[in-house]
């Protein structure tokens, strides 16, 4: 089968069911992501599962931005386009209840209710400190973007945080 095949094959999912189909592929990158995850962290611990974790979603951060900002025909690098660009990644598109407040010169990423988080507590299996993890991904995406755009955690675990809200990331351009 070529591209165009599988072009002729994905054209004849409905309109209606493309957001489901695309929803699922992100679910499914996200069940392999954390199969990976646990099995490095069962063979060599958290700490090494974290580091490893977090170097591959760095480099993710740079291709994401970079692929986007091509496939939208994004050419402008201030942060509501910076946060036009996030909204559709991997990690923002699938997070279900999230916030997200976009001004010119500043923006706030809230993610309410964390599948992976819950998963965890779900399966018996402690937080899981995600925070260099989620801050390599936005550092890499923003700085890729422009680097003049800092990120700033406000809250991630292994933080605490409140009962309803797991991370919350602001996004403003550096003091001159």
């Amino acid at each position: 089968m070529s591209r165009n095949d599988d072009i002729e094959l994905l054209s004849q999912i409905t309109k209606e069911k493309i957001p489901e189909y695309i929803f699922m592929q992100l679910r499914n990158l996200w069940a392999v992501d954390g199969l990976y995850f646990l099995g490095i962290e069962e063979r060599y611990g958290t700490d090494v599962a974290t580091e490893i974790d977090a170097n591959v979603w760095a480099v993710m951060g740079k291709i994401e931005a970079r692929k986007l900002k091509e496939f939208l025909g994004i050419t402008s690098t201030d942060i509501p386009s910076l946060m036009n660009a996030l909204q559709y990644t991997t990690w923002a598109l699938d997070l279900e209840d999230k916030e997200i407040v976009i001004q010119k010169d500043h923006a706030v990423v809230r993610n309410v209710r964390c599948r992976v988080q819950n998963t965890r507590k779900s399966k018996g299996l402690k937080e899981f400190g995600c925070k260099p993890v989620r801050f390599g991904f936005l550092k890499a995406f923003a700085k890729e973007f422009n680097p003049d755009i800092v990120v700033n955690c406000v809250v991630c675990p292994p933080d605490k945080h409140p009962e309803n809200l797991w991370c919350q990331w602001e996004f403003s351009y550096k003091e001159k």
